[in-house]
């Protein structure tokens, strides 16, 4: 039988401001990327949501970011490599902190926004985030877009590579995510998500902005949490899957 991870950024509040349905999500998705502080996420989140995920069996995933608070992590920016790799260990570390104190552990990292784009071709800084991976613990999985040189650098360096595709998103008919800022670069009709979500899981094909049909080989599909509807519209996508023949179950 097919399988299929479902994963989801969570924990993407601060103080008391709060983004996604952490709960409601944690009950549906295999998966959760953390936020560590950077992008969004503070120490009372992180726990609460380690918690969360630990009651539900719910793998945790350190979502690691450029520094930018601001910017939900979704502005450009130019970081040392050193400082970066140092960076990206900080905030596994931070959370491995709640993730043990709840009774499990960090099982995984992805790149949040910019980050994750810019290491899509960025040889230095995917390889800064490799380096920093290493550093915190080096038999992480790396979570990350088919193709890229962050995968590529992974395996190379004994990480385990773990490709994921996006329902919700464009892609390009080179197999990458159309800019946000561009015009239809997030599908938003959900039963087009939930049928994307279905080609991608059972054929691994999914069709481009420009309408080519694309090969998208992966092992985990993100959810994105900050999306209106997002915990509807993540049940409506896991149901499909498993009566599409798909099993839903963690990668990690």
């Amino acid at each position: 039988m097919t399988s299929i991870d479902l994963n989801a950024d969570l924990g993407e509040g601060f103080g008391r401001w709060q983004l996604t349905d952490d709960e409601q999500l944690l009950s549906v998705v295999t998966s959760a990327n953390v936020a560590c502080g950077f992008h969004a996420g503070d120490a009372a989140t992180m726990r609460r949501v380690c918690e969360l995920a630990a009651e539900r069996g719910v793998r945790i995933g350190a979502q690691v970011s450029y520094r930018d608070l601001a910017g939900f992590g979704r502005r450009a920016m130019d970081v040392p490599p050193a400082e970066l790799a140092a960076e990206v260990a900080y905030q596994i570390g931070a959370l491995e902190v709640f993730a043990r104190a709840a009774g499990t552990r960090v099982s995984y990292v992805k790149p949040h926004g910019a980050l994750y784009n810019r290491v899509v071709h960025d040889e230095e800084q995917a390889g800064a985030v490799v380096d920093g991976v290493r550093l915190a613990d080096a038999s992480l999985p790396v979570l990350g877009l088919p193709g890229s040189r962050l995968l590529e650098l992974a395996g190379k360096a004994g990480l385990p590579a773990v490709p994921e595709a996006f329902a919700d998103r464009a892609y390009t008919p080179e197999g990458t995510l159309v800019p946000r800022g561009h015009d239809g670069a997030l599908v938003t009709d959900p039963e087009a998500v939930v049928e994307r979500s279905v080609g991608l899981a059972r054929f691994g094909t999914v069709t481009s902005h420009s309408g080519a049909r694309i090969d998208v080989r992966a092992r985990s599909l993100c959810l994105h949490g900050d999306t209106p509807g997002a915990v509807e519209l993540a049940r409506r996508v896991r149901q499909r899957l498993q009566e599409s023949g798909v099993r839903v179950e963690a990668f990690a």
